[in-house]
């Protein structure tokens, strides 16, 4: 006989389900196509195209094609975890295209109503000491502050009047970067120093990305980079579509990585599909390759990402384990 409260838990996971399944089912496609001058040669390249797994996402279909045709294609898992797949060609062309299509189940999860372990409610507080081996490379600075700019600027977000909550202090700075900078697009490869990203007040979701990182690690939280895909509802209200995305998880005592996109101020894993996860940006390019020719062979190369839904259709739960 279930108790009373046992008979509320199951009438909720009863009715769960009506909820999800106005969540669409999400599709990507994004085709990158690099145009030369004459024929060239082409060495190994690296995709990192295909979403990760877990119990909030889930990879229905998956496919990829190059052209021209790679002599050999092998799928790996690189140092984090993600999945990279590994291309080699034995024949020139003038075009290099690669088209990839996932489509996925995407539960989103509300980060705001996540647990946090009582010792972590509030900053600063401490890792368990089993768990700082793995977390201790997340938490290192990666660029110089001499000034200490972005300390002071992650500082501004503690309470002066009391202690400082864990889910208000990871908000506001994500919320302080979404309101108190302008998002620019930028074609050119790299990622602006936290410093002066925060001088210019302006950046990519690649340098926001960064900044946000850089200054929890600042307050001692591990954190990590996350490359990504970017769902832009009708509704609109979203900046960064169109492209890869980038975002940050931080690890949180009792709710795990949590995701947080300062780009648009979102705290959980709505509308973002994660792909990448890496302790330093520069782990996480989407695609990469040599070619053998001249300099002035290269004719550039286009990038276009689109995320649709699929309406009506089911997804998974968020409280789904996830498949063997």
């Amino acid at each position: 006989m279930l108790r009373a409260g046992a008979r509320r838990h199951a009438a909720a996971a009863r009715t769960a389900p009506a909820l999800e399944n106005a969540i669409p089912r999400l599709v990507v496609h994004h085709v990158t196509t690099y145009r030369y001058r004459q024929p060239v040669a082409f060495g190994e390249h690296r995709m990192m195209l295909r979403p990760r797994e877990g119990h909030d996402q889930r990879i229905i279909d998956a496919r990829i094609e190059i052209t021209p045709q790679p002599e050999q294609i092998r799928w790996v898992h690189d140092v984090f975890g993600n999945s990279v797949g590994v291309a080699r060609f034995d024949r020139r062309a003038q075009q290099l295209r690669f088209a990839s299509t996932v489509e996925i189940d995407h539960a989103p999860v509300n980060a705001l109503d996540y647990p946090i372990e009582h010792d972590a409610e509030t900053w600063p507080f401490s890792y368990d000491v089993e768990e700082m081996p793995d977390l201790a490379r997340s938490i290192e600075r990666q660029y110089n502050d001499p000034d200490r700019a972005v300390d002071r600027w992650a500082r501004r977000f503690l309470r002066r009047d009391g202690t400082t909550g864990t889910r208000a202090l990871l908000t506001d700075l994500t919320h302080g970067i979404r309101e108190g900078f302008v998002y620019i697009a930028r074609t050119e490869r790299g990622v602006q120093d936290p410093a002066d990203t925060l001088k210019r007040g302006s950046g990519t979701c690649r340098d926001f990305a960064v900044l946000l990182m850089d200054a929890v690690r600042s307050l001692g939280l591990a954190a990590r980079f996350v490359s990504g895909y970017l769902y832009v509802p009708e509704a609109g209200g979203r900046v960064g579509g169109g492209a890869t995305h980038a975002w940050v998880r931080v690890y949180v005592p009792g709710a795990g990585w949590v995701e947080l996109d300062p780009t648009n101020g979102i705290i959980g894993n709505r509308d973002l599909i994660r792909v990448a996860v890496t302790r330093d940006h520069r782990h996480a390019l989407p695609l990469h390759g040599t070619y053998t020719g001249f300099p002035a062979d290269s004719l550039g190369m286009t990038v276009e990402v689109r995320v649709t839904a699929l309406d009506k259709q089911p997804v998974i739960s968020a409280a789904r384990s996830p498949a063997a």
